[in-house]
């Protein structure tokens, strides 16, 4: 594990390979903001409703993103073992099954949408349900190919290639603002009109990334047969790696509507507050959600190379890089935060206080726990160390999140404020788990594979 070799990553190769997903994440939460911003026009139960939809869909969206990101994971350590026939036979097998599993997703939410949404949020106002049914609806049909997506950025990414991954994530949201603007400006759809364009998005997204994924010049390109002859070894390693992600965050974003549930109770402007609120932080984390993205690809690569030092190396230059972005975004978001929620159409001045205080008590904080509590779960994963943050995750959930909010939020009726206090109390918790964790030294067991156990194809 100590033998020197030439570093698979300089400072330039990790920013050209960060740089393009930090664009991506911003470019998501940007048009996620122009969809607020759009259908805000229609009235705050139309925003309520996209934003109980997004918190559903988010629960069934992270198993194939968290598979993908599984098998992006396994691929890049075949590709630093230089075993790059088995690489692309691992991309094929990604993109079989993320794509399975959107279909049967998509087919669940079909069937059982408002059924779903009553389950979570009871008997929010009719106005809210109906504007949340019509979204969910066409969501939900996009899926298959917000999954075909998904893979194909990864199998970029885990050959170093963020841009086109950036780029055609442009097109795609491009195609979704232009929508959206036609759509509730122009032909006054409404909720319809922001759930369309995205859906067709999705679709152009998910042709533009396969035909580069599949393009001549690609390393990476993965025949007929790697994608359609099921692997059931490549496929258990690449789940092995990937389902206890993907557990973890289908959990948490199941922890997320349970919260979510608990504000609807206080009316549409707190679920508003929450959504406004939630879209500017989001836009500081997309720092942390980049670089983790990418130390999936770096950390990957030093396992399948089996280099100690190189891991150890960029963990370091990641969690630093880490901590300046994140605590400087952080801090420009508080300052101007009035300013940015001012671009909110018809909101209430008492949902901007409240969205306004939310953003305080989450960045904050944020700047000393979040890389702790968020960005290290990449390099222990890239490093084979699923399992721990998982069941991390998982329990500090339950017993932090979901129980203090319960009796914050419900029990002593603060509402969103209380949801939001109980987070942060989640992050201490992982902050701590998971710093013990890689400085113990612990996850070095579980950093070792013989590749040989990828069988040659028949």
């Amino acid at each position: 594990m100590e033998n020197p070799r030439p570093q698979l990553f300089d400072n330039k190769k990790l920013t050209l390979l960060i740089i393009p997903i930090f664009l991506e994440q911003i470019l998501g939460i940007l048009v996620g903001m122009v969809d607020g911003v759009m259908v805000s026009s229609v009235g705050e139960a139309a925003v309520s409703g996209v934003s109980l939809v997004n918190n559903i869909s988010g629960v069934m969206l992270n198993l194939f993103v968290a598979l993908a990101a599984g098998g992006g994971i396994v691929t890049s350590q075949l590709l630093g073992a230089n075993k790059k026939q088995d690489a692309r036979r691992s991309a094929g097998q990604m993109i079989t099954m993320c794509v399975a599993v959107a279909c049967a997703i998509m087919v669940l939410c079909l069937v059982f949408s408002r059924q779903m949404l009553r389950l979570f949020f009871g008997n929010i106002e009719k106005d809210v349900m109906e504007a949340s049914v019509t979204y969910f609806f066409y969501n939900a049909l996009s899926f298959p190919f917000l999954a075909l997506c998904s893979a194909g950025g990864a199998i970029l990414r885990a050959n170093g290639n963020s841009r086109v991954s950036f780029y055609v994530s442009l097109l795609r949201n491009g195609v979704n603002i232009v929508g959206n603007a036609i759509c509730i400006y122009g032909l006054g759809m409404g909720v319809e009109g922001a759930a369309i364009p995205t859906a067709i998005s999705r679709v152009a997204g998910a042709i533009c990334v396969m035909l580069v994924v599949n393009g001549r010049q690609q390393p990476l390109r993965p025949s007929k047969k790697d994608i359609f002859r099921i692997d059931t070894k490549l496929m258990g390693r690449m789940t092995r790696v990937g389902l206890p992600t993907a557990l973890e965050s289908s959990v948490f974003q199941l922890g997320r509507v349970m919260t979510l549930s608990m504000i609807s109770g206080f009316g549409t402007f707190q679920i508003t507050a929450n959504s406004t609120a939630g879209h500017l932080c989001n836009f500081v984390v997309t720092t942390i959600t980049a670089l983790r993205t990418a130390s999936l690809t770096v950390i990957g690569q030093c396992v399948g190379a089996q280099d100690m030092g190189q891991i150890k190396l960029n963990y370091k230059r990641i969690m630093v890089w880490g901590y300046l972005a994140h605590g400087i975004a952080a801090a420009l978001v508080v300052l101007f935060r009035f300013q940015l929620l001012g671009i909110y159409n018809n909101l209430s001045p008492e949902t901007v206080e409240l969205a306004a205080d939310l953003v305080c008590i989450h960045l904050i904080p944020a700047i000393a726990l979040y890389p702790l509590s968020f960005l290290i779960t990449g390099p222990l994963r890239a490093a084979n160390d699923s399992a721990f943050p998982m069941w991390v995750s998982i329990l500090s959930m339950v017993v932090f999140r979901l129980s203090l909010a319960q009796i914050l939020c419900v029990e002593l009726e603060m509402g969103a404020v209380g949801v939001w206090l109980a987070m942060l109390v989640d992050w201490v918790c992982r902050s701590i788990c998971f710093t013990v964790r890689w400085h113990s030294g612990a996850w070095k067991k579980k950093c070792t594979w013989d590749h040989k156990q990828v069988p040659a194809p028949k």
